[in-house]
């Protein structure tokens, strides 16, 4: 650092403001300040991004929250680490956009909408679709979109001007546009193949939008066939039997060698089927026989297809039985007992066991219980696309952080099926695609005519929700129009998001990116982040009883708070614990900022005009702004690397312990005293409280604006300059205070354990070596310690580093108390370390017990030690007699 070179951040234009007369409220009430505040950001422009700018862009998409949806507080802590972000970036000089908008939510929307008509006692085939459609859009236009009100409580710097939703028009000519080019490029096409069916929402879903849970079910053993013509098959959906369509053994296997090419009864049904050889059949596992049902099971499908086997779906869109018999007309799991029934009357059952538990597939939207089911459908082949994925992540175009990730991403994407992505549905985006009379298919782009005439009909399923969603990085910036915007902010900087929808969004994103933009990812880098979970880390869950409305905890504590508290728990990858607790912690920490601050304007913190020369600052001064480059410095790197939990837990520490616990006590001694020594540490003062309320800006936007604003009378630090490393270090200083510091502590220490009240002061001795000797008035002020005065007799003396304090505690404290106190210490202390070392020094228990116990044996057997010399100490220390 030299002279006059860390100057105010005051924006050009604004009033430089005499912050020594600047005044704050006694107490920081968030409710009178967050939207007045946000509101002000809003209507200035700050959040906009300009794509005619010269600034180096930066850009972040938000992860369209569904236009059902509210804010939770996964999203809070998202928004708080991507604010965080642009924040930071925006005032490093970035042209920074942060792209809001929402997503159209296919099966959610149209279950609310369809909630709302059961109501009225109709449903939406009473409307027809064209109204049915016209009364989601009404409802999203009247109900949804909720949390964008709740994303600007929090705090959200995003473009507003700029937000988008998946199916206005520019979305949906991007939809349009991209699946015409896979179409015309045969990475689209329609096939009949198993798909995983919702009996519930009528429609067929990804692979990743089932969730599996085990429950207890019903394994049976079934006997097909009889006598030598026999084999044992289990299943526990014992309903499909009606479909089956052959047996299936291991080439390999001995026992059923003789029956392979034969043909066997089907129990029932009045059929035969055949008994076939095929290696995906484990012989080791159960019979070594399986039943094939290739209607209704993915892997079945798929020996039938090898086999040439016919295909016979038993089940209607329902889950209601269709084969014809007894069976007819029963739900699944009605007919999945009468079978049992009905085979154990003919003594076909050879064994049944219950419970049995086993993993179930379920809709992520409803929890219905998911039915494998032949179907027609629509599907993207994904071969190349998830190849191109995957290899921008290995040649570096794009990082994943944390790196341990990638292993999760390489095995989702090197190992991708062809992705379904028709939904029986009538909200989203209709799938592009006209029958003929005659059998013609024919695929239509966004500037074309569809074909019309008698006979021609477009399809009716709509496209999977991910579909729109992974077009969104640059679907949302004008493509396919090379827009200025398009050209400025693409690709995306960083894209945060939970590990969560690595698979549902982050590869649709990557693998439509690469395509759409000619080999071009979407994003630079990856940020993945964990759940947030309750304070014992377990699941939020309203069954649970532990979910919380984030808007509840901003009511009462602020949004600065409880972003802080959501930043502070963010380590990469891993789930986020979160308690009231905290929060109410982080309150006290904003609290504090404002406290200090006000303090510091009553003694005359100002940002006008240079800071001294070093050589004309005190050794404090000289400290705290050293240790203030360096926490600058710490802080960028961290945020290079996305550790967010590091650099706001830095922060807190730097500025409560630090900056308003020892500087500023430190600096009291200053103030009282005035003169020229006052002016530059109150300049200090203020340079330090400038520095530190923009490092903390972007995490604690709202606290941070108000006092800085009234601190240096700049227009907003939002757009104020990011802090910057001067250079200046002085480790002299730094071992200088780092000695006061330890002299205050020690004393402070001594006079707990002794009984001393806080505010109680005492006489006290002080010979003080070197550079300590300047410090005497600070020591005696931070140590509750007076003068020797007349009469004075040392009945306690400490050696500390540089120090040596003598303390007259006669009539302090009741010595003999005291020591038949601290007698009884000693004993519990020293039967501690006796217990610790004998357990450590049995072999047999360091052979048997696991290494954290003998750890936490071994950290209890120091802390004896530690203990037993503490107390000795202050033993010694206390008079005798």
């Amino acid at each position: 650092m030299t002279e006059n070179t860390q100057q105010s951040p005051t924006p050009a234009g604004a009033e430089p403001s005499n912050s020594a007369h600047a005044s704050l409220p006694t107490q920081y009430v968030p409710a009178e300040v967050e939207e007045k505040l946000y509101e002000r950001w809003v209507e200035r422009g700050y959040f906009e991004a300009d794509a005619g700018s010269d600034k180096p862009p930066y850009t972040i998409v938000i992860p369209p929250p569904n236009v059902t949806g509210s804010l939770h507080l996964g999203h809070a802590f998202e928004h708080t680490l991507i604010d965080a972000l642009t924040r930071r970036k925006r005032m490093q000089g970035h042209e920074t956009l942060w792209q809001p908008g929402m997503d159209h939510a296919g099966i959610a929307t149209q279950n609310v909408v369809e909630r709302e008509l059961a109501k009225e006692g109709k449903s939406r085939h009473d409307l027809g679709r064209e109204a049915f459609v016209e009364r989601v859009w009404r409802w999203k236009s009247e109900s949804g979109g909720q949390i964008s009100g709740q994303m600007r409580r929090l705090g959200d710097g995003v473009a507003w001007s700029r937000e988008r939703f998946t199916m206005d028009e520019g979305l949906s000519r991007a939809v349009q546009t991209i699946f015409k080019r896979l179409y015309d490029d045969e990475l689209i096409y329609r096939a009949e193949r198993i798909i995983n069916w919702c009996p519930r929402c009528l429609t067929a879903i990804s692979d990743i939008e089932v969730e599996y849970s085990d429950e207890d079910g019903e394994l049976v053993s079934i006997r097909y066939g009889e006598g030598e013509a026999s084999i044992v098959v289990a299943t526990t959906r014992a309903e499909t039997m009606l479909g089956d369509t052959a047996v299936a053994v291991h080439p390999d296997d001995e026992r059923y060698a003789h029956l392979v090419g034969t043909e066997i009864e089907l129990p029932l049904t009045g059929r035969r089927i055949p008994v076939v050889a095929d290696e995906h059949v484990d012989p080791e596992f159960g019979t070594g026989a399986v039943k094939v049902t290739p209607a209704h099971d993915p892997n079945d499908f798929e020996i039938g297809r090898r086999h040439d086997l016919p295909s016979l779906t038993v089940m209607d869109e329902h889950a209601v039985i269709t084969a014809h018999g007894p069976f007819q007309g029963l739900d699944r799991l009605e007919a999945r007992s009468a079978i049992v029934a009905a085979l154990r009357a003919e003594g076909r059952v050879v064994a049944e066991k219950r419970p049995y538990v086993h993993s179930v597939g379920h809709c992520s939207r409803c929890k219905t219980t998911i039915e494998p089911r032949l179907s027609m459908q629509w599907w993207v082949k994904v071969g190349p696309l998830a190849q191109a994925a995957g290899d921008a992540v290995r040649d570096g175009r794009v990082s994943i952080h944390p790196q341990e990730m990638e292993k999760r991403y390489f095995d989702w994407v090197d190992n991708l099926h062809d992705w379904c992505i028709s939904r029986q549905l009538w909200w989203g985006h209709r799938i592009p695609v006209w029958y003929g009379p005659n059998g013609e298919t024919v695929c239509v782009g966004p500037d074309e005519e569809p074909p019309s005439g008698e006979g021609w009909h477009q399809e009716s399923d709509v496209l999977d929700t991910w579909f729109s969603s992974g077009l969104w990085p640059f679907s949302t910036l004008g493509w396919p129009e090379r827009t200025e915007s398009l050209e400025k902010f693409y690709p995306n900087s960083v894209l945060v998001t939970g590990y969560d929808i690595l698979f549902f969004w982050v590869a649709r994103m990557m693998m439509f990116g690469l395509y759409a933009m000619d080999g071009t990812p979407p994003f630079h880098q990856i940020v993945l982040h964990g759940m947030v979970r309750d304070q014992f880390g377990k699941k939020m869950s309203k069954s649970f009883g532990n979910a919380v409305n984030p808007l509840d905890w901003m009511d009462t504590y602020g949004s600065d708070a409880l972003r802080f508290t959501l930043a502070r728990g963010a380590n990469p990858g891993t789930d986020v614990p979160i308690g009231e607790d905290w929060v109410q912690a982080s309150r006290n920490f904003a609290n504090k900022i404002w406290n200090a601050t006000r303090f510091a304007l009553m003694n005359g913190a100002t940002v006008e005009g240079g800071l001294p020369a070093p050589e004309e600052l005190s050794a404090t001064d000289r400290w705290i702004l050293s240790r203030l480059n360096t926490v600058v410095a710490e802080v960028d790197a961290y945020y290079d690397d996305y550790q967010f939990a590091k650099l706001s837990d830095l922060l807190y520490h730097f500025a409560w312990d630090e900056v308003f616990d020892w500087y500023v006590e430190l600096s009291k001694t200053t103030f009282a005293e005035g003169g020229e020594a006052a002016r530059r540490s109150a300049r200090v003062l203020g340079e330090v409280l400038d520095t530190t309320l923009r490092l903390l800006h972007p995490v604690m936007p709202f606290v941070t604006e108000t006092l800085w604003t009234t601190l240096t009378g700049g227009e907003s630090v939002v757009i104020a300059d990011w802090p910057a490393d001067s250079g200046f270090r002085d480790a002299a200083a730094e071992r200088e205070i780092a000695t006061l510091r330890q002299v205050i502590t020690e004393v402070r220490r001594f006079r707990g354990d002794q009984g001393l009240q806080p505010g109680q002061r005492v006489p006290a001795r002080l010979t003080l070596e070197g550079a300590l000797a300047a410090h005497e008035a600070a020591i005696r002020s931070l140590s509750r310690l007076q003068p020797e005065g007349e009469g004075f007799q040392p009945t306690a003396s400490l050696p500390v580093a540089g120090a040596k304090v003598e303390l007259d505690l006669s009539g302090a404290i009741d010595f003999a108390a005291e020591r038949k106190r601290l007698a009884k210490d000693l004993a519990a202390a020293e039967k501690e370390l006796a217990q610790t070392t004998a357990k450590l020094g049995n072999e047999g228990f360091l052979a048997k017990a696991p290494d954290h116990v003998v750890e936490k044996i071994r950290g209890r057997k120091a802390q004896a030690e530690a203990d037993i010399a503490r107390i000795t100490a202050q033993l010694d220390a206390l008079p005798q007699g």
